[in-house]
């Protein structure tokens, strides 16, 4: 211990060191990441300088810089330039979003999993298929790019967001695949990508895995500003963005046409590398032109049909410029992100046929339907979402953080995913959960039911056995 005493010293964090026998950087991260998931560092709590933390430890500087970086890649710290180093809003969150086994009965409204009644169109197409002499062709290794014939189906299916392209299509295995893709082949560990400072979780756990680090970009009215990207390039050193411009996860903004073409323009301006998810622009009847349109040499742009046709159609489509085309191909092909050939062979011949314009119809009309039973329990609170959006974000009152209303539901036998899950870096989320609405029509009402009565009550809800 150096001779200066740090006893009395104010200090957010005082590691023990004296009794660890691993290296000195590992010891402290693991101490630090112990810490947070205990709850004695709450997120948002900002941490002492590294220099500060060094000189009370009595270890070189170096060994923290190494700890906090261990910790920052697992997503649990935040460093601003200029501001610190923070605890993660969502350090203790759960960020991947999956259903899980209960003992007791739960209501999904947590999950985003479309409704699958309409796998019954996919199935009954599928067998026309199996009776083919040559479907046992389709068993086979699949590859980054389709045929001509494939292609052809995939703009027919772009015309229905208004993209148009002469690029060719690159296919991945779902839309989660082709993000993590897009990302281990474009940037490097320590990279710094914007973000909307709530976004979608599987960003969070991609960039996490691969060392790269979110930035909250500064918004206004739901959307980022030229101002907020500008700062970001400069003082953040951002090297690209990630956008979701349609029915925004989890807080179903969908994206102006000014903002669409202000980050093109700010894109080409400042050398940045576009990543626009479009995995829910199908399920909008009036979809408007993506930022692909205004900045096609910037953009990679990645659809999907696992959201919008079904869960079991594995396919992603990514429109790239041709400067990054041979990267995110090789990529897919080294971490064997493949496409199943029957599943894609499948897919161009509902497209081609209107089977699958069809499907898109009765999911909007099932959303439709769903939504109106929202709007009937919850239309009194401020809940936000088009009845075309597969799920909803519930504003709650102030009573209630996200976390406290998650908990409250779940113990009710209701599960939602609070903002705090979302959140990036240090941003103070509001308080707000967002609810999945393709639950079974006589289950998603049972569960409105459900959080209305929270919501009435004092906090204090009472649970009945």
């Amino acid at each position: 211990m150096p001779i200066n005493s740090f006893d009395e010293y104010p200090m957010s964090w005082k590691p023990d060191i004296s009794h660890i026998s691993a290296p000195l950087y590992i010891a402290i991260a693991h101490q630090l990441e112990q810490d947070i998931k205990d709850g004695k560092l709450a997120p948002g709590t900002k941490l002492p300088p590294q220099r500060e933390l060094a000189d009370f430890l009595d270890v070189n500087l170096s060994t923290i810089t190494r700890a906090f970086k261990l910790c920052g890649q697992k997503g649990l710290i935040y460093a601003s330039i200029g501001s610190g180093t923070f605890v993660s809003t969502d350090a203790a969150s759960n960020k991947i979003l999956l259903p899980t086994n209960r003992a007791t009965p739960i209501i999904e409204m947590g999950s985003v999993l479309p409704d699958n009644f309409v796998n019954d169109d996919i199935t009954r197409f599928m067998k026309k298929m199996l009776n083919e002499p040559s479907f046992s062709k389709l068993f086979q290794y699949g590859r980054p790019e389709g045929n001509a014939w494939q292609n052809e189906a995939v703009m027919k299916l772009f015309e229905l967001v208004n993209f148009q392209t002469d690029q060719p299509i690159l296919l991945g295995a779902g839309g989660q695949n082709a993000i993590v893709g897009t990302l281990a082949a474009l940037f490097q560990p320590g990279d710094r990508i914007g973000t909307d400072p709530i976004t979608y979780a599987g960003i969070k756990t991609a960039a996490n895995m691969l060392g790269i680090q979110l930035v909250a970009i500064q918004q206004c009215q739901g959307e980022m500003t030229r101002e907020g990207l500008l700062y970001a390039c400069k003082n953040e050193h951002i090297k690209g963005i990630y956008v979701i411009p349609d029915f925004h996860n989890p807080t179903t903004h969908t994206m102006s046409v000014e903002t669409r073409k202000m980050i093109a323009e700010v894109a080409r301006a400042k050398d940045l590398i576009v990543i626009e998810d479009a995995i829910y622009s199908f399920l909008k009847e009036r979809a408007l032109a993506p930022i692909a349109s205004y900045a096609p040499d910037k953009v990679i742009y990645i659809a999907s049909l696992s959201k919008t046709l079904s869960p079991g159609l594995r396919l992603s489509f990514l429109v790239t410029p041709p400067t990054f085309r041979k990267r995110i191909m090789e990529t897919l092909y080294n971490i064997n992100i493949s496409i199943s050939p029957m599943m894609l062979e499948l897919a161009a011949r509902l497209i081609h046929e209107g089977v699958a314009q069809t499907i898109l119809e009765k999911h909007r009309a099932y959303a439709r339907q769903q939504n109106a039973l929202v709007n009937q329990y919850l239309g009194d609170y401020h809940i936000l979402g088009d009845d075309e959006c597969i799920f909803r974000w519930l504003h709650l009152p102030e009573k209630f953080t996200g976390v406290q209303f998650e908990l409250l539901a779940s113990k009710a036998g209701v599960q939602v995913y609070a903002a705090e899950r979302f959140a990036v870096g240090n941003t103070k989320p509001v308080n707000a959960v967002r609810l999945a609405i393709a639950a079974p029509e006589t289950q998603l009402e049972q569960a409105l039911i459900i959080l209305k009565d929270i919501l009435e009550s004092n906090g204090d809800y009472a649970f009945v056995d």
